[in-house]
């Protein structure tokens, strides 16, 4: 009797063990192909985002200097008119982060830095020039820095950089939705996100 109850206890101590064993080994494979399903929706994500937007502004430009000793002013000047296409992208390539499988966690590190591009087109008019002062390439290109300054003013004014923002953090809350689907966290600078609308009051 004594030789079958032991018998009937070892057999139960295999069954468990391989039960065990087998559930760790699933456990393990789930994790896995969770953190893959994570690492290829990232890459997926790592695309480039453009807002776009459009500035027309009218400038006058002048520029006089004295010649002779002082005895002459000499002058020139422009009305310009400026068309420009602006965008502001974020390379979602080069958000960094770090999958802790143990822990089940999607860690974002940092987000990129929005890249500005302005495009104008130039338009002058008007155009006056003395003899002694003509325009020159020197003028051209000090009226391209001044207008690129105004426009970069008006473009921190405007909702363009804002709108921007918005769109990168919709990217960001398809990390938040796909982490919750699969019972893992998401952590944006050591913050846990617990919710899609925590992340618009995220400083990016």
């Amino acid at each position: 009797m004594r030789k079958v109850l032991f018998g009937i206890v070892i057999t139960l101590v295999i069954v468990f063990t391989f039960k065990y064993c087998g559930d760790q080994r699933e456990d393990k494979i789930t994790i896995q192909e969770n953190s893959a399903l994570i690492q290829e929706q990232i890459k997926n994500v790592g695309k480039l985002i453009v807002t776009e937007g459009h500035f027309s502004q009218v400038f006058t430009y002048k520029n006089s200097k004295s010649i002779f000793g002082n005895l002459i002013d000499v002058e020139k000047k422009a009305l310009v008119v400026v068309n420009a296409d602006v965008t502001v992208a974020y390379d979602l390539s080069k958000i960094t982060f770090e999958i802790d499988d143990t822990n089940k966690v999607l860690r974002i590190l940092s987000t990129p830095k929005e890249e500005i591009k302005i495009s104008p087109d130039f338009e002058y008019y008007d155009v006056q020039a003395d003899f002694l002062n003509q325009f020159e390439a020197k003028d051209y290109n000090s009226i391209k820095r001044t207008v690129n300054k105004q426009l970069m003013k008006k473009i921190e004014a405007s909702d363009l950089k804002k709108n921007a923002q918005n769109r990168l953090i919709s990217e960001l809350a398809k990390f938040y939705i796909l982490t919750n689907s699969l019972g893992w966290t998401l952590e944006y600078n050591q913050n846990q996100i617990k919710s899609s609308e925590q992340l618009q009051d995220l400083k990016l």
